[in-house]
């Protein structure tokens, strides 16, 4: 159970974030009506809501570096809790950013996952 965790949730990290940095619209389709993102703080519920928040911030391009990935079984059911911490670079920025992010993956239909609970932070300092 515990090596499906990790790669599952590798899979779905480099999933992710290769769409977030390529294609952030089609995000959406990894969110339901029920989920639910905090992002800085600001909870945001819902794909439609969660999908406008990420295509709307205030870049149009980035690049993640994921630095480490620590998945766990959270439920009987087989959902994941995913960690993921790294940086985030910005055009024209010479500093990266470092994140947190934290991914609670339910399974669906057929052997996919969704994202119920998504917490995004920067780490400042």
């Amino acid at each position: 159970m515990e090596e499906q965790a990790e790669m599952v949730g590798r899979a779905f990290v480099d999933h992710y974030y290769h769409l977030f940095d390529s294609n952030r619209a089609s995000l959406s389709a990894l969110y339901q009506p029920t989920s639910m993102l905090t992002f800085e703080g600001q909870k945001i519920l819902g794909a439609d809501d969660i999908s406008s928040k990420l295509n709307n911030l205030p870049f149009e391009q980035c690049k993640h570096i994921i630095s480490t990935i620590d998945s766990q079984p959270s439920s009987p059911t087989g959902g994941i809790v995913v960690f993921v911490s790294g940086s985030l670079q910005l055009p024209g920025e010479e500093h990266m950013l470092r994140f947190s992010q934290m991914f609670h993956l339910i399974p669906g239909a057929e052997g996919t996952f969704f994202v119920q609970n998504d917490i995004f932070r920067l780490n400042y300092g």
